[in-house]
């Protein structure tokens, strides 16, 4: 789409949001009652697509992209109506006899930028989100996800008129295009690299962001866990999707009692969830495309890898990977793995351990399997992270009661539920000041009176 194009897009909406048309919260939720019929009429499309874009099967694709979609409509059609009521509030002695509340309030035109990993649930999750709060949205999928990208351009065009809802397809152009435009906040699911472009665009605008990005999640395996429960569970998280998830477990820190056992029983998982050639499980998908296949095929250091490795240039596929003797000087410890490689670093003291993640970027999530519940306790306050688990992995996001989010280089804000729809909402505070009484203390000329009292009803 050209840039004026684009405009003139972006213009319609903000017309269409000032008439009042999607404040009213029946409207808000026909739109998501239109928008989870046609999902449920369209499951197998949205599952061929993501098996084209991402070799994905039907089964993950419905665990984890149009269940959770599913579900966060669900949510969102039995809460909305209450999120959007004024909530009352007590009023301060100097607001009396008035009375407060806060008004949740749609911030107007927002535009939602979404990645290629989960293409379908990370566009409609936060649309749902825009939608229930009273907003118009424009959607940005990746264009590395094409086949994606264009059922969610047919699912918006049969539920909504452009004024409303609409798609803008295409790549950097467009990107550029849409970061222009005055959108009234924008939502961006990426990398860090592409967040700090369009945090830098926003801020010329002064426009609200949030922005969901990834980082180096680390997964502690400490000498009290459950060996074979944590090597199952680590290995479902990590190779889910072929490790490209944003919340995969990115690296492994194993206490060095226990590492012995724990690659053991790692590998064993990985031939009992996989089999013994992932590469021919149809359920095992491929690499998003050649430039991030050969990208992670130079982090593999062939001397270090205990299982896997195997690659197929003509598939994108690389195996599930596992390594051992890794040290943080190593090139897969460089940069945020997102693929299926697992390094496993030894560890002696976690409390250094812990001080170095603390001294580093903060990541968007964090995992400990322990025995031990008052270590659990101690180290989930004093780290640093977006969101974890202790003694799991990624199911943290898979709710709608709970926020989900970044902190510092991993993100900022948050979304899902009711995060979600206040993230999308500006919140008002109202003073509905009676007429029938008015005190008199705020009024010149101020008096020794006048001054004793502000003392006392101010301190």
């Amino acid at each position: 789409m050209e840039a004026e194009a684009i405009a003139t897009l972006v213009n319609e909406q903000r017309q269409f949001f000032l008439t009042g048309a999607t404040l009213p919260v029946e409207f808000r939720l026909e739109a998501l009652r239109t928008l989870q019929a046609w999902i449920r009429g369209h499951e197998q499309d949205i599952s061929a697509a993501l098996k084209a874009d991402l070799g994905k099967g039907a089964y993950e694709s419905y665990m984890c992209e149009v269940g959770l979609v599913l579900s966060e409509l669900s949510f969102m059609l039995r809460h909305t109506a209450g999120y959007a009521r004024p909530r009352r509030v007590r009023s301060s002695i100097t607001q009396l006899p008035g009375r407060s509340y806060v008004q949740p309030s749609p911030y107007g035109t927002v535009l939602v930028m979404s990645p290629w990993n989960y293409p379908f649930m990370l566009t409609v999750d936060p649309l749902i989100d825009a939608l229930a709060a009273g907003n118009t949205a424009v959607l940005k999928p990746s264009d590395y996800s094409p086949a994606t990208s264009a059922v969610i351009a047919q699912m918006v065009a049969e539920c909504f008129p452009s004024q409303y809802v609409a798609v803008v397809t295409g790549g950097r152009a467009e990107n550029t295009a849409l970061l222009d435009q005055p959108f009234d906040m924008v939502f961006f699911t990426g990398s860090q690299q592409v967040g700090k472009v369009v945090l830098r665009h926003c801020a010329e605008r002064l426009t609200p962001a949030t922005l969901e990005l990834g980082g180096k999640s680390p997964c502690i395996v400490d000498e009290t866990a459950s060996i074979p429960l944590a090597a199952r569970r680590i290995v479902f998280g990590k190779f889910l999707n072929c490790g490209q998830t944003c919340v995969a477990p990115d690296y492994i820190l194993v206490h060095e009692s226990v590492k012995g056992p724990f690659l053991k029983a790692v590998i064993a998982e990985v031939k009992r969830q996989f089999g013994a050639d992932p590469l021919e499980n149809p359920n095992y998908g491929r690499i998003v495309n050649q430039h991030h296949f050969q990208r992670l095929l130079g982090l593999i250091d062939p001397a270090k890898v205990v299982m896997g490795g195997q690659s197929n240039l003509a598939t994108l596929q690389i195996a599930p990977t596992v390594m051992e003797g890794v040290s943080f000087e190593d090139a897969v410890m460089g940069e945020e793995i997102f693929g299926p490689i697992m390094p496993v670093i030894t560890y002696r003291d976690l409390d250094e351990e812990l001080q170095r993640l603390a001294l580093g970027p903060s990541p968007l999530a964090f995992y400990l399997f322990t025995s031990d519940g008052e270590k659990a306790k101690r180290i989930m306050a004093r780290a640093r992270f977006g969101g974890g688990c202790i003694n799991d992995v990624v199911v943290h996001l898979a709710t709608s009661h709970m926020g989900f989010g970044g902190i510092g280089a991993s993100g900022m804000g948050a979304y899902h539920g009711k995060v979600g729809f206040d993230t999308f909402s500006h919140r008002k505070s109202i003073v509905n000041q009676a007429t029938w009484m008015d005190v008199p203390l705020r009024y010149q000329p101020y008096g020794k009176l006048s001054e004793q009292l502000l003392r006392l009803v101010l301190r």
